[in-house]
């Protein structure tokens, strides 16, 4: 059985959950999320926590009993207190900013690049060229940073470009002269 999957999940006061057979919907001050389980789990919900329980002893059903409570724990947090993960831009002349829908990013191309932000995700930039992606669902949070990270990932020798904060870029040695 898994250790994560063992565990039960806690509900808070002001986060709602819906069990209709395989189907979780989770509504919270933030927003609503939904969820299919796979048939081989079983999900019930007592007083104030979330109950998941494995249909039988096979190491596939093991494995998504853990992934299926960490994707309904996700779930609860991000509607209660949403997600967020933050980039920032390192080189000279790289910046970003945005307006509307749209954010507007510098990266040494001949052109700015135009990223258009999906609903549910908000992106603020600070002024230290810090970009913070916020949203209620774990991945969607998770692939969207993924994407502007893509744009211009942090090259080893001047370790220029766009990363995590909490990222460390191991710089390599260049060319020495004779």
């Amino acid at each position: 059985m898994s250790r994560v999957g063992k565990k039960p999940i806690p509900v808070s006061k002001d986060v709602q959950v819906e069990i209709k057979g395989q189907h979780v919907t989770v509504k919270g001050p933030k927003g609503e999320l939904c969820q299919d389980i796979p048939f081989e789990i079983g999900i019930e919900k007592k007083e104030d926590e979330i109950i998941l329980m494995p249909k039988g002893n096979q190491k596939r059903i093991h494995a998504l009993h853990g992934l299926c409570r960490t994707l309904v724990a996700n779930m609860i947090h991000g509607v209660s207190e949403g997600f967020q993960k933050k980039l920032k831009i390192v080189g000279i002349g790289y910046r970003a900013n945005v307006s509307g829908k749209i954010l507007n990013i510098s990266l040494g191309y001949s052109h700015p690049i135009k990223y258009n932000i999906p609903d549910q995700i908000s992106i603020e930039v600070t002024k230290d060229n810090q970009v913070i992606v916020n949203g209620i669902d774990k991945q969607r949070v998770g692939q969207i940073a993924a994407e502007i990270r893509d744009f211009r990932r942090p090259e080893p020798y001047k370790g220029k470009g766009v990363m995590y904060v909490d990222e460390k870029i191991r710089t390599k040695v260049g060319k020495t002269g004779a």
